[in-house]
Formats: structure tokens, C-alpha cells, sequence
């Protein structure tokens, strides 16, 4: 994300607003001069009907301008972060997955919602104040050399020396925003961390505990944001004191020149009105600085969270994506040929894994925890990528399809069915928008939840909490068994979806996974016996390799490890025939 190419797209919002600012800042410099040139009408006896109408005529033009100018930065400021939030949303969502699960999502959160609006903001609107304002101080210091230049130079000295205060205060203010943006990044995850838990925290009594260490994430925001605070509050009273004592020293000199005939009363009146003129720009060139300061800061940590990896849709070392064959010319729908993954280095997660799935029909997979039978469907979605070997689907290497082909062709249940907040047709229908009805009554038929949604007030159209907040496991469970379902995959994995089942539904879901293995490859992580008796084939994992491949009754007759797991798993387990 460049936010340089961001402005330069809004350029034309910008440079109107700057232009209508730079010329009401002209308008109101016009003022003090045709305020002298009416005292002088007034000393001369002269008509003073002309200063008064081009004074009333200056004021207009401000005040139109002003607003004018006002309007087009704040439009652009509200461009630019609108683009930014877009763009950033975009590639957290196409961000790969072992980069984003390192970042903390509270910080997240926070950079993408509080710091974009800050950075784009600053841009937009404080860098357009601060050229203003140069252009206004810029302005007034010429017109004031023009009516003496002696009073403009105890006018720069008092105001340089204020200025070079505020400028170290400036810097302050950009160490400590940075600083304090961190620290809200910290207390917005700390905050999604325990109310991502919730029932957790309160049924371990937790409360107290968790309360110490928000308040405490929430002291070091407040003791950063307060340093914030104090040094930019010095920032204006150091240039109202710069002012205030050029003001005296301006006002008793100039009288003094004007007793003695060196300076008119005129021009003394015009430059003290340039003298007021000039505090509230210079104040907010300051302030403007100081904003940038603190933009600048929030400048740096959205660029930070905009450079995370992306996914790419073609792998760039097998070049063009690949077509996939017609469904019916394939010869497997999954294939792994040696293929050896690890989350850290020599931390082996996968070792040489090789296996083929027949594009039709029920595999389970067995095994202890930690052999490696999700990350092997991680791998398959291509969440995370091999480190050695390859993963055909379709066969062709997952590394040369698209992602959008991949992922339409394999259906994902995963383990803890994670739902969205919304409808339940919303969530139904996520993965397939279009799906006609009689689609959505044939997958909820399947997941067994037809009556379920019949029994509801709003049926489908029933709003669900966050993460599916009013069904129970099991019914989330179904629902997103449904929802792959409806999206009519090639190849559907299905990772511990029995897990929060009952008996009762768990034998309609048996048969809801023959009835698609007779359409697609089902690939199942299953523990219960009753998902690994049916299974065309099961294949058994241990430390990262597959151990055996074989039906039920010829591994609890040939293999050791899975008569284990059989009998120690499953208690309900037949005996062998």
C-alpha cells in the first residue's frame, strides 16, 4: 500500500482546497493593509466609502474561501482514508496465514481502524494547514517589511526563538504518539484476547486476574497518551508567549517612533494588525506540525502492516496456472508424493507423507495428537506451503493452481466451525451466494438440520452472534457441514466434525458423508469408531508419517498402532472378526 499513490489520486481535491485556502489566506492578509489605507482616508478628510467596501468585499472572500477549502481537504482526508482502510482490509484478507498468525489482532484492529484515520487524516488535512499557514506568515512577513522593517526584525527574533522551542517540542510529540500507539495496539489485544475466551476467564474465576492486566495495558496507553498530551499542549502556549512578548515590544516602540514622527500612525495600526494576524497561523503551524509528527507515527505502523506477505495466485517458479481437467478424466482427487512440512525449523511436522485418494469415496484418518493430520489439511487448502515434496489435486500441483480454483474444488470443515456473524442463510450460503433453494434444502436435508430451521420464528433468516452465538456445537457443526455442502466440492475435508455430535445425529451424518462420497473424495480426521468402521480406507499417522493405509478389519488385524488407538480411544471398539 502506497499511501504517496493514495494522495496523488485525490490530488485534484487537494490542490482545489489548497489553492481556495492559499487564496483566502491572501484575502485576509488584504485586510490590515486596507485598514491602514482607511485610517489614512480618515487623517486626509478622503471618502472612505472605497476601503470599507474592499475591507467587507476581503472579508466575503475569507470567510467563502475558508469554508470552501475546509470542505475540499476534509472530503480528500475522508478519500484517502476510506482507499486506505480498503486496500489494507484487502490484504489482511488475502494475507498468508504464517505471517498473520504471528500478529497480535487487537494491534490489528487498531492500526487498521484507529491509525489509518489518524495517518490519512494528517495528511491530508494538516499538511494542507501547515502550507497555508506557511503562505499566511510568509505573506504577513513581506507586507510587514514593507511598512518597517526595523519592527519586523524584533518581530522574527522573539517569534525564532519561540519557534525553535516548539520545533524540539514537535519532535517529542512524534516519539511519544509512536510510543502510544503501540501501547493502545497492546490494550486492544489484551481486550480480544480474554473476550475471545470469555466463558473461559469467568468459569476459571479468572476475572480479577484479567481485570489487573487490562488495567494495566490500559496505564501504559494512559501514561503514553499523556505524554502525548503535555507536550503538545506546550506547543501553542510557546508561540502565544513568543507572541504576546513581540506584541509589547512591537507596540512600545512603534508608539515611541510615532511620537517622534518616524513611523505613522497608520502603518504602526497595519503592522500590529498583521503582528494578531500572524498568531493563529503560526499556532497552527506548529500544531500542524505536531500532527504530522503524530501522523507520521501512525503513518509508519499501517505501512508496517501493509507489508505483510501476500498470497500469491500463481507460483511464480511453476508459471501460468494450470486448467484443471473435467472432473470425470482425473485419475485421483488428492495426491501427496514425499512430502515433508515444519511450523518451526527442526520441528518436523510431516516427513516424507505419499498417499492417493481415488476421486470418489470415505477416507479417515487416525492417529495421536500432533501427527500431523491437520496441518495436512492446512497444506491441502494451501494455507501454508510444502517444504519439500508435492500435493496434487485434480492432478496438478496445488502450487501452480489458482487459489480461487483450488479452494472451490476442495470444501473445508474445520474443527472448531468457526461462524460469521449474521444469518444463518448468510452463513449457509457463504461459500455459494447464487445457491438456488432447492440447493439449500438438499444441503440441509444432508446436515440434518431441516428441522431444526423449520422450528425457528425467522428459519433461516435468524440472526446468530458473534463466532454463531445461539446455536450449541453441534448445531454449528452441521451448519457448516451444510454450508461446504452447498458450495459442491471435489473433495471435502472434514476435520473432527463428529466431535460435538450426538448419537442420534452423528448416524445421519454417516450417511450424509456416504451419500457425498458417492458424488467426491471425503477426507475425515476421526477419533469415533463409528466414522472409522465405514471408511473405504483409513490411514494411520505417527509422527509425521503414514504408517499404514488399509481398511478397519485389516488394520486391527495387521497393525499395531491402530489396534492401540482402537482399543484405548475406543471403548466401544468391536472386536476384531
Amino acid at each position: 500500500m502506497n499511501l504517496r499513490e493514495m494522495v496523488r489520486r485525490h490530488r485534484i481535491l487537494l490542490i482545489s482546497g489548497l489553492v481556495m485556502g492559499l487564496a483566502g489566506a491572501a484575502a485576509k492578509l488584504a485586510q490590515p493593509w486596507m485598514l491602514g489605507r482607511l485610517i489614512e482616508a480618515v487623517a486626509l478628510d478622503e471618502s472612505i466609502a472605497r476601503p470599507i467596501a474592499f475591507i467587507a468585499l476581503f472579508f466575503l472572500v475569507d470567510a467563502g474561501l475558508s469554508a470552501g477549502h475546509a470542505y475540499a481537504i476534509g472530503r480528500a482526508g475522508e478519500n484517502i482514508v476510506f482507499e486506505a482502510r480498503r486496500v489494507l482490509g484487502a490484504r489482511l484478507l488475502r494475507s498468508r496465514i504464517p505471517h498473520f498468525s504471528r500478529l497480535e489482532h487487537g494491534d490489528v484492529f487498531a492500526r487498521t481502524v484507529s491509525d489509518t484515520s489518524i495517518a490519512c487524516l494528517t495528511i491530508a488535512q494538516a499538511m494542507a494547514q501547515l502550507v497555508t499557514s506557511v503562505f499566511m506568515v510568509a505573506g504577513g512577513i513581506v507586507l510587514m517589511a514593507r511598512l518597517d522593517w526595523r519592527l519586523l526584525l524584533v518581530t522574527v527574533g522573539c517569534l525564532g526563538l519561540a519557534g525553535g522551542c516548539a520545533l524540539l517540542l514537535a519532535r517529542q510529540v512524534r516519539i511519544a504518539a509512536l510510543r502510544n500507539r503501540e501501547n493502545i495496539g497492546a490494550f486492544g489485544s489484551g481486550l480480544q484476547r480474554v473476550l475471545g475466551a470469555l466463558t473461559t476467564v469467568k468459569a476459571s474465576r479468572a476475572e480479577e486476574r484479567e481485570t489487573e492486566e487490562l488495567t494495566l495495558l490500559a496505564a501504559r496507553a494512559r501514561r503514553s497518551g499523556i505524554r502525548v498530551t503535555g507536550f503538545g499542549s506546550l506547543l501553542t502556549p510557546a508561540i502565544n508567549v513568543g507572541t504576546q512578548l513581540t506584541l509589547a515590544a512591537v507596540v512600545c516602540w512603534g508608539m515611541a517612533r510615532v511620537a517622534t514622527g518616524s513611523l505613522s500612525a497608520a502603518d504602526l495600526t497595519s503592522f500590529v494588525m498583521y503582528l494578531f494576524y500572524l498568531v493563529t497561523p503560526l499556532v497552527l503551524l506548529f500544531m500542524s506540525i505536531g500532527q504530522i509528527q503524530q501522523g507520521r507515527a501512525a503513518v509508519q505502523r499501517v505501512t508496517e502492516l501493509a507489508a505483510i506477505p501476500q498470497e500469491e495466485e500463481v507460483n511464480a517458479e511453476v508459471g501460468e496456472s494450470q486448467e484443471c481437467e473435467p472432473f470425470a478424466e482425473w485419475t485421483s482427487a488428492i495426491r501427496f508424493e514425499s512430502v515433508g512440512f515444519a511450523y518451526h525449523e527442526h520441528a518436523p511436522v510431516l516427513r516424507g507423507v505419499s498417499f492417493t485418494l481415488p476421486c470418489r469415496g470415505l477416507t479417515a484418518i487416525v492417529g495421536a495428537s500432533g501427527a500431523g493430520k491437520t496441518t495436512m489439511f492446512q497444506l491441502i487448502e494451501r494455507f501454508y506451503r510444502p517444504d519439500s515434496g508435492t500435493i496434487r489435486v485434480a492432478g496438478h500441483d496445488t502450487a501452480g493452481l489458482r487459489l480461487a480454483e483450488l479452494r472451490s474444488l476442495v470444501g473445508y470443515v474445520e474443527q472448531d466451525t468457526p461462524l460469521l456473524r449474521g444469518t444463518i442463510r448468510e452463513n449457509l450460503t457463504y461459500a455459494n451466494p447464487g445457491a438456488e433453494p432447492v440447493d439449500i434444502a438438499r444441503a440441509l436435508r444432508l446436515a440434518s438440520l431441516e428441522d431444526f430451521i423449520a422450528d425457528l420464528p425467522d428459519g433461516l433468516d435468524t440472526e446468530l452472534g458473534e463466532r454463531g452465538a445461539g446455536l450449541s456445537g453441534g448445531q454449528r457443526q452441521r451448519l457448516a457441514i451444510a454450508r461446504t455442502l452447498l458450495q459442491r466440492p471435489a473433495v471435502i475435508l472434514l476435520d473432527e466434525v463428529t466431535a460435538h455430535l450426538d448419537s442420534d445425529t452423528e448416524v445421519a451424518l454417516r450417511d450424509t458423508m456416504a451419500e457425498a462420497a458417492r458424488e467426491c473424495a471425503v477426507l475425515a480426521i476421526a477419533h469415533r469408531l463409528s466414522t472409522i468402521v465405514q471408511a473405504d480406507r483409513i490411514l494411520v499417522m505417527e509422527e509425521g508419517r503414514v504408517r499404514a493405509v488399509g481398511t478397519h478389519r485389516e488394520l486391527i488385524e495387521s497393525d499395531e498402532v491402530y489396534r492401540r488407538l482402537a482399543g484405548g480411544q475406543f471403548a466401544t471398539e468391536e472386536a476384531p472378526a
